[in-house]
C-alpha cells in the first residue's frame, strides 16, 4: 500500500492497547487509541481508520453496541471491525458477527494470529476501496461519454431541422450539410476508438500488418480533417516523404491515431493559427510522425498522465474533452511496439511524436 494503514483500537484498558501496539510493532501501521465507545464514535467524525480492533467487554457502551452503531452509519460501515474478546462460546461469537463484526480474535491475543487477521481485513478494505474507485470512474466515464456523444448528435439534429426550413438558401443548405458530415465523423471516430480500445485491452486485437504508403496515409488523414480546420480558419501544413515509400503497420489503427492527433491539434489551436503534420522514414525501417499545434501547451507534470484513460490536460471549457483520444493513441502505438511522446512546440503549443 502506498500510505500507512491506520488502526483504531477501542478498549477501556490502556494496557491492552500497549499489548496490541507491541504485537504489531514493525508492521508500519498508524495506531490510534480510544478508551471508550463514545470517544471512538467522536473520533470517527474526524478520521476514518482502515481497520478497527474493538474490545467486547466495556462499561457504558459495550463492544456489540458500538459495532452496531458504526455499521449503521453509511460513512463508517465499510471499515472492517475485528472483535477482540475473551468469550469463547459459539453463541457469543455469533452475537459478534450478528452485530456486524467482520472477524474476531480471542484473548489472550496471539501475535501471529493478530497480524494475519489485520492483514486479511486490510486486503478486504483495499479491495472494497478499489472497487468503489472503479465504480466511480465508470460512472464518470459513462457521463462523459454520453456528454461527448450528445454534442455531435445535437449538431446533427439541429442542422437537420434547419434543412427543413422552406426558402433556405443553397449556401446555407451546404453549410448545414457540412456540419452534419463533420458531426457524423466525430461520432464515428469516438465509437470506433472505444471499440478498438476494448479489443486492445482484452488482448483480442490482432494487428493486420501491411506495407503502407506513409505519404498517402498522411494525405488521407489531412483530407478528413480539412473541414474541421476550415471552421476555425486553421492552416494545415504537411511535411511528408515522397509517395511510394512504405512502412509496415496496421493501416486502419495508425490512421485512427493520426485522426485523433490531428483532431486534438485542431481543437486546441486558436483560430487563424496552423497545425503541422510531419512524417519521415527512419534508417531502421520504421517511421517518425509528428503533429504540432499552436495551443496552450501541456505542462511537464501532465505529460505522462494525459495518455491514461479519462485523464485530460489543461481543462478547456470550450472544448469537449473525454480523455480517451490520447489513451487510444498510446495503446495503439504500444501494440505496434512503438513510442508516443509530447513536448513543447516553440514558441507556443505542443508537438506529439510517434516513433514506429
Amino acid at each position: 500500500m502506498d500510505t500507512q494503514s491506520s488502526i483504531l483500537v477501542i478498549d477501556d484498558e490502556p494496557d491492552n492497547f500497549d499489548v496490541i501496539e507491541t504485537l504489531l510493532d514493525g508492521e508500519g501501521y498508524q495506531l490510534h487509541y480510544a478508551p471508550s465507545g463514545q470517544q471512538a464514535l467522536t473520533r470517527l467524525n474526524s478520521f476514518q481508520p482502515d481497520v478497527i480492533l474493538l474490545d467486547v467487554m466495556m462499561p457504558d457502551l459495550d463492544g456489540l453496541e458500538i459495532c452496531r452503531r458504526i455499521k449503521a452509519d453509511v460513512q463508517w460501515q465499510t471499515v472492517p471491525i475485528v472483535m477482540v474478546t475473551a468469550l469463547t462460546a459459539k453463541e457469543d461469537l455469533a452475537r459478534c458477527l450478528g452485530a456486524g463484526a467482520d472477524d474476531f480474535i480471542s484473548k489472550p491475543i496471539n501475535s501471529l494470529e493478530l497480524r494475519a487477521r489485520v492483514n486479511s481485513m486490510l486486503r478486504i478494505k483495499q479491495q472494497y476501496d478499489n472497487l468503489q474507485a472503479l465504480l466511480k470512474l465508470r460512472e464518470d466515464m459513462v457521463n462523459t461519454i454520453v456528454h461527448d456523444l450528445r454534442n455531435p448528435l445535437t449538431s446533427i439534429i439541429l442542422s437537420t431541422e434547419i434543412l427543413r426550413f422552406p426558402g433556405l438558401s443553397f449556401q446555407k443548405q451546404q453549410q448545414k450539410i457540412e456540419q452534419i458530415a463533420i458531426a457524423s465523423q466525430q461520432l464515428q471516430s469516438l465509437i470506433n476508438s472505444l471499440l478498438i480500445m476494448a479489443k486492445l485491452e482484452s488482448g483480442k486485437m490482432i494487428l493486420n500488418y501491411t506495407e503502407v504508403d506513409l505519404c498517402g496515409l498522411c494525405i488521407s488523414a489531412l483530407a478528413d480533417v480539412e473541414a474541421m480546420a476550415d471552421q476555425k480558419n486553421l492552416t494545415l501544413i504537411s511535411e511528408l516523404p515522397k509517395p511510394g515509400s512504405t512502412v509496415k503497420v496496421d493501416a486502419a489503427i495508425l490512421r485512427r491515431v493520426l485522426d485523433n492527433l490531428l483532431s486534438n491539434a485542431i481543437k486546441f489551436s486558436p483560430s487563424n493559427s496552423q497545425v503541422i503534420l510531419r512524417a519521415e522514414h527512419l534508417a531502421t525501417g520504421g517511421a517518425k510522425i509528428q503533429v504540432a499545434d499552436s495551443g496552450s501547451g501541456i505542462p511537464q507534470s501532465l505529460r505522462q498522465s494525459i495518455f491514461e484513460k479519462y485523464e485530460i490536460g489543461t481543462l478547456n471549457p470550450e472544448v469537449s474533452q473525454i480523455g480517451l483520444g490520447l489513451a487510444f493513441c498510446k495503446m495503439a502505438i504500444d501494440a505496434h511496439h512503438g513510442i508516443i511522446t509530447v513536448e513543447d512546440n516553440y514558441p507556443k503549443g505542443s508537438t506529439f511524436t510517434v516513433l514506429l
